[in-house]
């Protein structure tokens, strides 16, 4: 009978790529199952089956989470508690997910490249205050504001009482913005296609370079703005979820073998 191998906490950091710590507290976090401890000495003893459930720990827990990172979580518990099948579920429906998003992302591409053509998107014949705008497009006025305050819309003033003019084109331009940050575009990202756009005229047309803008950003942000590469971000998270559903597969056919 061979001797069953057990690996020490510094083993399985040096495989996963972390610190001994990270080990300790995934296993205080449950996202890998609870480790025996040698009776002589009261070192942790890890297996074969610990290593695979940090390595799925540690590929799964990446922040961001497209779609919710609830899922992401019941994968690795139930990883974690020896329900594979559970775990490869779990595992799928994170990638769908992911492309659900992907989709949604590209689909507020294709209307940005219909708005930024010249095709009109509103019908209304008169202008609208802020909170008729914000009933219009199932949003608050604070919102409208505080999109014009962070640069995304200029809105014009009635110069008899000062209130704000919402016409066609702003409330056109206010159905882009809603458009982009429901598909998971940040602020900056949506700032900086409008600034193309503004300044390029229709020049940028084409959905292809509408993404390409979206996804990336100029030398003058800042770091932060860095990571605004949403498009990228969720096939780089597909293929997270690829990686996901390969390695659970390959467990639960070594542990039915």
């Amino acid at each position: 009978m061979q001797r069953q191998h057990y690996y020490k906490t510094t083993d399985i950091a040096r495989a996963v790529g972390c610190h001994p710590n990270t080990v300790r507290r995934f296993e205080a976090s449950g996202f890998i199952a609870s480790v025996p401890r040698n009776p002589r000495n009261g070192y942790r003893r890890y297996s074969e089956v610990h290593l695979r459930q940090m390595q799925l720990a540690r590929l799964a827990l990446q922040y961001p989470y497209p779609g919710g990172k609830a899922v992401v979580l019941a994968c690795v518990y139930h990883c974690a508690a020896g329900r594979l099948g559970d775990a490869l579920q779990s595992a799928y429906q994170y990638r769908s997910n992911i492309r659900a998003e992907i989709v949604q992302a590209q689909a507020a591409v294709d209307f940005v490249e219909r708005w930024s053509s010249g095709t009109p998107l509103e019908r209304i014949s008169k202008t609208l205050n802020t909170s008729a705008a914000a009933r219009l497009l199932g949003l608050s006025s604070d919102t409208l504001r505080n999109w014009e305050r962070n640069g995304l819309l200029r809105v014009p003033r009635n110069p008899a009482n000062g209130y704000r003019q919402y016409g066609r084109a702003e409330v056109g331009r206010l159905r882009v913005i809603r458009m982009l940050r429901e598909a998971g575009y940040s602020m900056m990202a949506i700032l900086r296609l409008l600034n193309h756009l503004d300044i390029g005229g229709g020049e940028i047309t084409q959905g292809q370079e509408i993404a390409r803008v979206l996804d990336t950003p100029s030398g003058e942000e800042d770091f932060l703005s860095i990571a605004d590469q949403w498009l990228t971000t969720l096939h780089a998270q597909e293929e997270r979820a690829q990686q996901m559903i390969l390695q659970l597969e390959a467990t639960l056919a070594e542990a039915t073998s």
